[in-house]
C-alpha cells in the first residue's frame, strides 16, 4: 500500500483547534490521555480475549514510555488490541470517533462486565499536539497481519501507509515542539518530569507503566570486590506506576497507620487525620471512597481562595483534583478521592457531561459522615469535641444553610456552651436537665460565656435557676432561628421580647406598677424617641437596674453581623428599654420626676447609654454622656456635703 494523504473533515479541524486551545486547562495531562489510551487498548485485548479463540491469552500486559531528548522524542507504547487500516482512519482519522466508545456498546450487547472503561480514543489523543509539533502513530491489530504508521502536524490532515511492526499493539512518537516566547517545552523530556506526571496523574493505572533507567554501578574485581573510581552504565526497565491504589486492597487488610501516612503523604498535613472514613458501593451506583477529616483546620478554610472539592478517579486515572460537586459547603473541611467507573467524562476527561452521578454520590457521602459523626459523639465524646472545636462553626452553617434543609439531620450533631454546665451539652441533653416548670429553652448571644452570666438579662433567669445556651459565633442565631424549636421546644432568647418566667401574681404587680408610673414611662419614652422604640418596667430583671433587648426577630447580634456584609447599612433591630421597678435608681428618678419633670432628661439619656454599654453597643456620643456623669456626680457630692454640715 502506498503512502495516502487524507484531509481531515471540517468540523474535525474546528474540534481539534478547540481542543488543543480550549478544551484542556494545561498540557501536561497529554501524558495522562496517551497512557489512559493505551490502557483502554489493552482493556480491549483482554476482555476480548475472553470470548475470543482467535487470540492469545496472555499476563504480559506493559505500557512502556521512551524519552530521547536529543531527537526531543517521547514515545508512548503498548500491547493492546492494536488498530486496523480501517480502525485507524475512523477513530483517530475522524476526532469526534470514539473507538473506546464503539467497543464500550459491543461489549455490552455482549453482556460483558466494562465498568472499568471510561474514555474515549480519537479524542483524547489528539492532547498530544498541545505539545508535540508531529504526531506518528504505528499500529497493528490483533486481528490483522498488517501494520500501519500513522502522521499528523495537527494541521490539515495525515497520511496513512503500511509499515513494519513485528508484535502487535500501538507505539505514538511525539516530536516536542521548541520552547516559545511565553510556553517551556523542554521540561516535558526530562524522565523526572516523565515520572513525576506518571505518579501524579496515572499512578493507579492497573498496568505497569515502564521506562528504561540509567544507572552507574560500581566494576568488582574476580573476587567479587569493588574497583574504586570504575563505574560501568547499565540499563534497567522502571516501573513508575504503584498500580494497586489503596482503595482497591481489602479494607481490613490496611492498617490505620497505612491510612494515616497515605493521607499526610497525599494533602501534605503534617499531622493524622482525626476521621478516616472508607466507602465501598457496589448496586445502580459504583464507587469507592475515602473521606478524611483533619484535626485541625486549614489556616485558610474560611477565606475567599480556599477551594473545597474531593479528588476524582475513574478507571484508576486522576481525572480532577477538587471536585466541588462531591462536597457540601458545610463540610468543605473534608478531604479524600472518590473513583468510580459510572462517571461520564467528556470529551475532555476534565469536567463532567451530566452531574447526577456526583449528585448521588454526594449525597451518600453526606450520610456517611453525618452517621460517623453521631456515632463519635455517643461513643467517644472527647473526640467528638476535638471535633467541634474546630468545624463545629461549619456544622451550624449547615443547619442554616439551603434555608434549613439539613436541619433535621444535623441538629443532635451541635454542641452548646451553657451558663450553668462546664461541659458542651447536646440540645438533647439540655432537654433532659430542665426544670419541669420550663417552658422554652433559652439562649443568649455575646462575647463570650461570661458576658453573658453577667448580663442584666440573666436577672430572672438566675432566680428562676434556668439554664441558658451560649451563642458567641456569628452564625449562631441564624442557626437558631433556622430552628425555632427543638422537640417541640421553642428558642427564647434572654435578649428579646418578652420572657414568660413570672407567675400570675408577679405578672399583675408588674402591671400594677406600669399603670402606677405611666406618665414617667412615657416621659422617658418621648426624651429618648430618636434612639429606642419603647420604655418598659422589666420582668426580667432582679439585682439591674437597667437593660436594652430588642423586639421579636431581628436581634442586636443580627444587626451587628449584616451591618458588617456589603449592602444595606441601616438594617436597625427595635431597641426597647426595660427599667427595672425595684431599683433604687427607679425609685430616686421617680421621686425627681415627680418634683421636677424637665430635670430627668440628663437621667433618661445615662440610663440609655449605660444600658448601650452593658450590652457592647457602640455610644454615639461618648463625650455628652462622660459630662452628663460628671454632672449628676457634682450634684450628688454637693448635696452629700450640704447634708453632712
Amino acid at each position: 500500500m502506498s503512502k495516502k494523504t487524507m484531509e481531515f473533515k471540517t468540523e474535525s479541524k474546528k474540534l481539534l483547534d478547540l481542543m488543543i486551545h480550549s478544551i484542556y486547562t494545561n498540557k501536561e495531562i497529554f501524558l495522562r490521555e496517551l497512557i489512559s489510551n493505551a490502557s483502554d487498548a489493552i482493556d480491549k485485548y483482554h476482555l476480548t480475549s475472553l470470548t475470543s479463540d482467535d487470540l492469545e491469552k496472555r499476563n504480559d500486559y506493559e505500557i512502556f514510555l521512551e524519552v530521547d531528548k536529543k531527537s526531543r522524542k517521547i514515545k508512548v507504547s503498548d500491547n493492546g488490541i492494536g488498530m486496523t487500516y480501517d480502525e485507524l482512519v475512523d477513530n483517530i482519522g475522524t476526532i469526534a470517533k470514539s473507538g473506546t466508545l464503539e467497543f464500550l456498546k459491543t461489549m455490552k450487547e455482549k453482556e460483558l462486565k466494562d465498568d472499568d472503561l471510561i474514555g474515549q480514543f480519537g479524542v483524547g489523543f489528539y492532547s498530544a499536539f498541545m505539545v508535540a509539533s508531529k504526531v506518528e502513530v504505528i499500529t497493528k491489530s490483533a486481528f490483522s497481519d498488517k501494520a500501519y504508521k500513522w502522521v499528523s502536524k495537527g494541521e490539515e490532515g495525515f497520511t496513512i501507509e503500511e509499515t513494519e511492526k513485528e508484535k502487535i499493539g500501538t507505539q505514538i512518537i511525539l516530536t516536542i515542539r521548541k520552547n516559545e516566547k511565553e510556553e517551556e517545552y523542554d521540561e516535558f523530556l526530562e524522565t523526572y518530569k516523565i515520572r513525576s506526571l506518571v505518579k501524579k496523574y496515572s499512578d493507579y493505572v492497573k498496568y505497569p507503566i515502564t521506562m528504561e533507567n540509567e544507572k552507574s554501578i560500581p566494576l568488582k574485581d574476580e573476587e567479587g570486590n569493588e574497583i574504586e573510581d570504575k563505574f560501568e552504565t547499565v540499563v534497567e526497565k522502571e516501573t513508575l506506576n504503584s498500580m494497586t491504589p489503596i482503595w482497591n486492597k481489602n479494607k481490613q487488610e490496611v492498617k490505620e497507620e497505612e491510612l494515616d501516612e497515605f493521607y499526610m503523604s497525599q494533602y501534605y498535613d503534617y499531622n493524622k487525620p482525626l476521621f478516616s472514613i472508607w466507602t465501598n458501593v457496589e448496586g445502580a451506583l459504583t464507587y469507592k471512597s475515602i473521606v478524611f477529616i483533619p484535626e485541625k483546620a486549614p489556616q485558610n478554610l474560611y477565606s475567599e481562595k480556599y477551594e473545597k472539592g474531593l479528588q476524582l478517579y475513574a478507571k484508576g486515572v486522576f481525572v480532577m483534583d477538587k471536585c466541588k460537586e462531591l462536597v457540601p459547603d458545610y463540610l468543605r473541611f473534608i478531604k479524600g478521592l472518590v473513583v468510580s467507573p459510572d462517571l461520564t467524562l467528556n470529551i475532555s476527561r476534565e469536567i463532567l457531561q451530566h452531574n447526577r452521578q456526583l449528585v448521588l454520590i454526594q449525597k451518600n457521602l453526606e450520610k456517611k459522615i453525618i452517621n460517623e459523626l453521631e456515632k463519635t459523639l455517643k461513643n467517644d465524646r472527647d473526640k467528638y469535641v476535638k471535633f467541634w472545636k474546630e468545624f463545629g462553626v461549619n456544622i451550624k452553617y449547615g443547619v442554616y444553610d439551603n434555608f434549613g434543609l439539613n436541619k433535621e439531620m444535623l441538629q443532635d450533631l451541635l454542641l452548646f456552651e451553657t451558663v450553668n454546665e462546664e461541659n458542651l451539652v447536646t440540645l438533647k441533653e439540655y432537654l433532659e436537665k430542665m426544670p419541669t416548670d420550663q417552658k422554652e429553652i433559652y439562649y443568649g448571644s455575646a462575647h463570650s460565656r461570661d458576658a453573658i452570666k453577667l448580663s442584666p438579662q440573666m436577672d430572672v433567669i438566675k432566680k428562676k435557676g434556668y439554664d441558658v445556651l451560649v451563642l458567641t459565633d456569628e452564625v449562631d442565631e441564624f442557626m437558631i432561628n433556622m430552628l425555632q424549636e427543638y422537640d417541640k421546644k421553642k428558642f427564647k432568647s434572654i435578649n428579646q421580647g418578652d420572657l414568660d418566667v413570672l407567675n400570675e401574681d408577679e405578672k399583675a404587680a408588674i402591671k400594677n406598677l406600669e399603670t402606677e408610673n405611666k406618665s414617667l414611662l412615657e416621659k422617658i419614652k418621648e426624651l429618648l424617641a430618636d434612639k429606642v422604640d419603647d420604655v418598659k418596667l422589666s420582668t426580667r430583671l432582679t439585682d439591674s437596674p437597667v437593660c436594652l433587648v430588642s423586639g421579636e426577630g431581628f436581634s442586636f447580634e443580627m444587626e451587628k453581623v449584616m451591618n458588617q456584609l456589603p449592602g444595606d447599612k441601616n438594617l436597625k433591630a427595635q431597641k426597647i428599654l426595660e427599667i427595672n421597678p425595684q431599683h433604687e435608681l427607679f425609685k430616686a428618678i421617680d421621686s425627681l420626676y415627680k418634683t421636677n419633670s424637665e430635670a430627668i432628661a440628663d437621667y433618661a439619656d445615662i440610663l440609655y447609654n449605660q444600658a448601650l454599654l452593658i450590652e457592647g453597643l457602640e455610644i454615639k456620643d461618648p463625650v455628652s454622656f462622660s459630662n452628663k456623669m460628671i454632672k449628676i456626680l457634682i450634684k450628688a457630692a454637693k448635696k452629700e456635703e450640704s447634708h453632712n454640715e
